[in-house]
């Protein structure tokens, strides 16, 4: 069952850590220009990460014996939401900081933890997401790379598809199928950590429509790795992966995509003096409030130990469903609008208007996850 009844607020004595963030954005960013600060997911910037994680914002709920803060889901909600409002570059740590690290932390060998962890903690260590293949869509469990055991450990051969920023990445933790077939769908899936500049691994970007190039194909020719890529117990992938798309999905990153573009128009009406879209900005800042509060109600069942995969499913695709209506709002308000817009409002809503099919793409389709959900309510 789904239970958002209970009204949750972030704790009062995290206003200190926001405003620390917010102060260090103010200076970090002032300057860059909305249309670049509208790529924020996309914006991969090793030197912004790593000043980062000198402050201590990366890896914030991992254990302090491994780097970490040692501070729970919501002083990661904070720091998240004032880097995607600001628009920051967040690329480089995200999927370290945002689910690898807790999978580790979680699944991984005491060796593993030792290794990787302080390295994600201080920015040093990027990671990808090996999940999606050619051919397979959103239906993970029908991934077809496989791992064979080989004398030193293990042999790796396939695919993967729209793997963000994988040409600048250290690690890939990979769902990989190590027994069986892809028609016994759940079953002897594993995951193993990839270190992408073992031989034997190729790495194509994929130029978007917009002219970038985060999205990647990789391909596994009989890569040799070690045992001990094996993160978690052989076979239990599919548990495993269910956990990290929990954390992927859970937090404020489906929510302000697009709020760079929403607050660069509220400031050119601000500026004129123009009242007329009153009705519609108020109508879409209830609406992202009341979104925010369940991001943050999942936050606090993640803060308590709970794995919430069906709240998380329902909030991201809500969220989702909100950051692709900004951009076609906002264009229509613009198109009726008796003044042109200055070019950097335009540049932010040509930027996002590309960008906004992706959204229900990333992170689970939204037919994936109203599957999810559906199952979660006994529905099918």
């Amino acid at each position: 069952m789904l239970y958002f009844l209970d009204f949750t607020e972030i704790p009062r004595h995290y206003d200190e850590l926001r405003g620390q963030v917010r102060s260090f954005l103010g200076e970090t960013l002032s300057g860059m220009p909305a249309d670049l600060r509208a790529r924020s997911w996309q914006g991969f910037d090793a030197a912004f990460s790593r000043a980062l994680a000198g402050r201590g914002w990366v890896g914030l709920t991992l254990p302090k014996e491994y780097g970490g803060a040692e501070l729970d889901a919501f002083a990661r909600f904070v720091v998240v939401e004032e880097l995607l409002c600001a628009g920051a570059p967040v690329a480089a740590h995200w999927i370290a900081d945002r689910q690898s690290g807790p999978l580790i932390l979680r699944y991984g060998s005491a060796e593993q933890k030792r290794f990787y962890l302080p390295r994600i903690c201080r920015g040093e260590a990027f990671f990808c997401i090996g999940m999606s293949e050619p051919n397979a869509g959103s239906d993970l469990a029908s991934v077809r790379s496989r791992a064979v055991r080989s004398a030193d450990g293990w042999r790796l051969s396939g695919q993967k598809i729209w793997t963000t920023y994988a040409q600048h990445s250290h690690y890939m933790i990979a769902l990989v199928r190590t027994s069986g077939s892809s028609e016994d769908r759940h079953q002897g899936l594993s995951q193993l950590i990839v270190d992408l500049r073992t031989p034997g691994i190729t790495v194509r970007p994929i130029q978007d429509l917009t002219g970038a190039a985060h999205f990647c194909e990789v391909f596994f020719n009989d890569v040799e790795l070690s045992a001990d890529a094996l993160i978690g117990a052989e076979g239990q992938g599919w548990t495993q992966v269910t956990a990290e798309l929990a954390f992927e999905r859970s937090g404020p990153e489906r929510l302000y995509s697009s709020v760079v573009l929403l607050d660069a128009w509220i400031d050119w009406l601000r500026q004129r003096g123009d009242a007329s879209q009153a009705a519609l900005i108020g109508r879409l800042l209830a609406q992202l409030t009341t979104l925010r509060a369940l991001s943050v109600a999942v936050t606090a069942k993640l803060a308590a130990g709970q794995s919430p995969v069906i709240e998380a499913a329902l909030v991201k695709d809500l969220g989702t469903e909100f950051e692709q209506s900004l951009p076609l709002l906002i264009a229509d308000a613009l198109g009726a609008d008796s003044e042109v817009p200055p070019p950097v409002l335009r540049r932010t809503l040509a930027y996002l208007s590309q960008m906004a099919p992706a959204f229900s793409l990333r992170g689970g389709t939204r037919e994936i996850l109203r599957g999810v959900i559906a199952r979660g309510l006994d529905l099918r």
